[in-house]
């Protein structure tokens, strides 16, 4: 996962591409979303590791929410990571009321990240928002 996540080798979703197909497929939502790195992370990494997992399956991503650039989650305690604020914003022109969206990331932790991005998603009208993670 390190190699995937931080050292940017793109071709290693392609691993993972084939099952997550099939789970998508079954699932069947209306909005894939895969959570957004901010500007500063997507730089760093070269790509944007839970997209590429959406576009090697076969799928296209919506990129509905943006981040805000944070302190990585990586540096962070579980303590602090579970008590962070809203990270995430949606896009002005999303009009996401009475879609199911699949959340799409990477690695799981505390679950911080899905809970506030679920949390925007509804709020702006998502009739059912769920999450897929890689790895937990």
């Amino acid at each position: 996962m390190a190699t995937y996540k931080f050292r940017g080798d793109y071709v290693l979703a392609r691993i993972f591409a084939e099952s997550i197909k099939d789970l998508l497929r079954r699932l069947n939502p209306d909005l894939l979303v895969p959570i957004p790195l901010s500007n500063e992370r997507l730089y760093e990494r070269g790509f944007n590791q839970a997209e590429a997992l959406v576009i090697e399956s076969g799928f296209v991503p919506s990129n509905l929410i943006t981040r805000i650039h944070s302190e990585k989650q990586s540096k962070k305690s579980r303590t602090e990571r579970i008590h962070i604020p809203q990270v995430f914003q949606i896009g002005d022109y999303a009009d996401i009321r009475g879609k199911e969206i699949l959340l799409v990331d990477d690695i799981y932790t505390t679950g911080s990240t899905l809970r506030h991005a679920a949390k925007l998603l509804k709020e702006s009208g998502a009739k059912r928002v769920q999450s897929l993670t890689l790895a937990r």
